[in-house]
Parts: structure tokens; sequence; C-alpha cells
């Protein structure tokens, strides 16, 4: 009986590829990563553009829902505002004080 064995590359196998980068670009590149670590150099800075290109597009995605749920947003706010007033009131005559609330930012 014949066995084959399939072996999953590693995780951090490497490709090689060539691209073309203006002299400019390439000079900056040898200014900034040591000899012999252009590929990680590079690797680590297309990995952070990315996450930060994603982060930005997300940011302004929420943004934009704010924007167009502000309105909404707002009339509650001056919906509910007279209920918190109360039992704030009612707090400080008991004696218990308000939690603060906790938000959490990226």
């Amino acid at each position: 009986m014949l066995q084959v064995s399939v072996n999953k590359p590693p995780a951090n196998m490497s490709k090689r590829i060539n691209i073309v980068l203006p002299d400019e670009t390439v000079s900056v590149l040898d200014r900034a990563a040591a000899q012999g670590t252009r590929s990680s150099f590079i690797s680590k800075a297309v990995l952070h553009y990315v996450e930060t290109q994603g982060r930005k597009a997300l940011r302004k995605q929420l943004e934009a829902g704010y924007r167009a749920n502000s309105d909404q947003s707002l009339a509650l706010a001056i919906e509910w505002f007279p209920l918190e007033e109360e039992a704030a009131i009612k707090m400080r005559r008991s004696g218990q004080k308000k939690k603060p609330h906790k938000t959490k930012r990226p």
C-alpha cells in the first residue's frame, strides 16, 4: 500500500517576487533598511500600511454612520435627559454616587 503525506508549508514561508520601484524610493529604502533586510523592511511596511488604511477606512465608515444618525441620537438624548436628571437628583438625595460610564477607545 502506497501512502502519500502532504505537508503544509510553514506559515512563515516566503515567496520571491520582482517589483519595480523608482530610483528615489530605492534610495530611501537603502537608507532606512540595514543591508540584507530589504525584504523584511518592505514586508513590515506593507503590513503596516494595509493595517493603517484599514483603520482609516473603518473610522470613516463609523463617522459616516454617526453623522447619518446624529439627528436621531440628539432626539433620544433630549427625550431621556429629564429622566437622567431626575435619577441623578434622587441619587444625590440618597447619598449614592453615580457610576461614570466607562468607554474603551481603540
